[in-house]
């Protein structure tokens, strides 16, 4: 039968199509639709008969008429509005299919004489040997021959959307043939005749939204269809095509260019509006300090509208100046009316960078009027590093370095605080420029210094081992402080054969209780006892007698 149905041209076919269509035997004649009468139904076996004028019934399906839920539109002497055919004997109605006639009969009212290449869209609902059935959205439906359907015949095609033009019409079998071959042939020189046209005219047009995708969205002008990209949407910039339109809304487009080659056409939504960054360059300068309205937020950060088909964006940073704004909705809401300050325009780029912060003073100038050198404060550990901690101080960071934290070298703040400490600290530098705070907290407690100091004085004779070696000298640890000996304070000792833990005695030569370090020389320690021996040798000499000196020349 396919074999046969492919050697007949289009009008034999959609003939042959129309005394057979919906047929299940070889035997079923053209139909017409009746006004019939259910005069039974038999639930058990699903099916109602219905009486289509004298003593002719025909069986009908129970699924036919059925809704949604499962319930019957019809009951028993119920008026119905059948198709009936005839299958031998028996005729054969449907309730489905007198709905599909009435509606290809009001089509075809519709298209008039003039009906040829028409172009119509529909959905492949079913098939069979000779073609395939289209459906439109009004549920009308069109017969496509498998000949004229430009479709692979080992793809699966049901539910597939296709454009076709109309060929042929039969009012009396209300039926209605279409061409996806003489589609393309007609397309393409619509498209090309229609698409030089727009350009040539660049004259604001309306349109229909055919079909939406993630780059962009299909509009038909005058049966021209054409591409609006997502950067032609609106000059806001790239935008979201769905949500902004949906399928078969109206919108005004201009032709912005068109492929030949390719037979593509460039749609613009934009370029029927004049372009507002225009306004923004004339009136609007970085400093300025605008109302806008928030129109969209995002985990970094949020979108205004600026007004005008404008939107400027308000980074997270920009939003506080504290620096724990974890999401830009703990402090924002859609469509909440806020006042920003404009921190740059970009028109090449159709970039606006708005701050909400920089319109409040910052939390550094208003605590370092309140505060200075010396104050005690105290503040939250935020952060734990390698070296140090940064303390909240109420919204100001200031850093408390581990060496400003412990006498100890060794000791570090991770060791000693969590997260969440509240601890007392004295400021130590206020660095106005980097805008920086710094802490200290050996204020606590005496320095390792001070404490040598109560029980050693300059001019006492120490003895330490050395635990650090520099270039300009070597440290020797004497009652857990290190004490520097400077390379011209070493000799007699030669610093290349000292060696790490040896002990080396010294005299104290400076304590410095501010700066909190200590000094000692080997080379005074030599002095030292030189001058003692000094000493005593004239001590000893002033105990001589006259006799005593005589004897020794005698």
């Amino acid at each position: 039968m396919n074999q046969e149905l492919e050697s007949l041209d289009e009008s034999e076919v959609f003939k042959q199509y129309m005394d057979n269509m919906g047929k299940e035997d070889e035997t079923e004649q053209k139909g017409m639709v009746k006004e019939g009468v259910v005069v039974s139904i038999n639930q058990t076996e699903n099916y109602a008969m219905v009486s289509v004028g004298g003593k002719t019934e025909g069986r009908l399906s129970l699924e036919e008429i059925k809704d949604a839920q499962g319930n019957l539109l019809f009951g028993v002497d119920s008026p119905i509005r059948v198709y009936v055919s005839q299958r031998g004997e028996r005729p054969s109605v449907s309730y489905k299919r007198a709905i599909v006639y009435d509606k290809v009969q009001a089509k075809i009212a519709q298209l008039g004489e003039n009906y040829k290449d028409k172009v119509v869209e529909g959905r492949v609902v079913r098939e069979n040997k000779g073609g395939y059935i289209l459906a439109d959205k009004e549920g009308a439906e069109y017969f496509l021959s498998k000949s004229q359907s430009s479709l692979r015949r080992d793809s699966k095609h049901l539910g597939k959307h296709i454009k076709a033009c109309i060929t042929s019409i039969d009012k009396e079998a209300g039926s209605i043939a279409v061409s996806r071959k003489r589609f393309f042939d007609v397309h393409d020189k619509q498209q090309h005749e229609g698409a030089k046209k727009l350009m040539e005219s660049q004259a604001v047009c309306r349109g229909v939204v055919k079909s939406i995708t993630g780059f962009g969205v299909f509009v038909e002008v005058d049966g021209v269809e054409g591409l609006v990209h997502y950067s032609e949407i609106t000059h806001r910039g790239s935008a979201n095509p769905a949500k902004h339109f949906k399928e078969g809304d109206e919108v005004q487009v201009k032709a912005i260019a068109y492929d030949e080659e390719k037979k593509r056409l460039s749609l613009s939504i934009k370029a029927t509006v004049e372009d507002p960054w225009e306004e923004i360059q004339s009136k609007l300068k970085v400093g300025y300090a605008i109302k806008v309205v928030v129109s969209s937020i995002e985990s970094y950060g949020a979108f205004v509208d600026i007004g005008n088909d404008i939107e400027g964006f308000l980074h997270i940073s920009e939003i506080s100046w504290n620096k724990d704004v974890k999401h830009p909705q703990d402090y924002l809401e859609l469509d909440q009316e806020i006042d920003v300050k404009i921190i740059e325009i970009d028109s090449k780029n159709r970039r606006l960078r708005v701050s909400l912060k920089q319109l409040s003073d910052k939390p550094f100038n208003e605590f370092v009027s309140k505060h200075r050198v010396g104050d005690l404060v105290e503040g939250r550990v935020v952060s734990l590093t390698d070296f140090g901690a940064f303390l909240n101080l109420g919204g100001v960071d200031g850093l408390l370095h581990n060496k400003d934290a412990f006498w100890e070298p060794d000791q570090k703040c991770k060791d000693h605080f969590k997260l969440g400490d509240v601890v007392q600290t004295k400021i130590a530098r206020i660095n106005r420029e980097d805008e920086k705070i710094s802490l200290e907290m050996k204020f606590k407690r005496p320095s390792p210094v001070e404490a040598f100091a109560q029980q050693h004085k300059v001019g006492d004779v120490i003895q330490g081992s050395v635990v650090n070696i520099k270039d300009f000298g070597v440290f020797v640890r004497v009652d857990n402080i290190d004490i520097l000996i400077k390379n011209e304070d070493l000799s007699p000792l030669k610093k290349e054969e000292i060696t790490m833990g040896q002990e080396i005695t010294s005299v104290l030569v400076s304590l410095d209780k501010v700066t909190h370090k200590a000094r000692a020389s080997v080379r005074r320690l030599e002095h030292k006892k030189e001058r003692e021996q000094l000493q005593a040798f004239n001590a000893e000499g002033d105990k001589m007698t006259l006799g005593d000196k005589l004897i020794g020349k005698f």
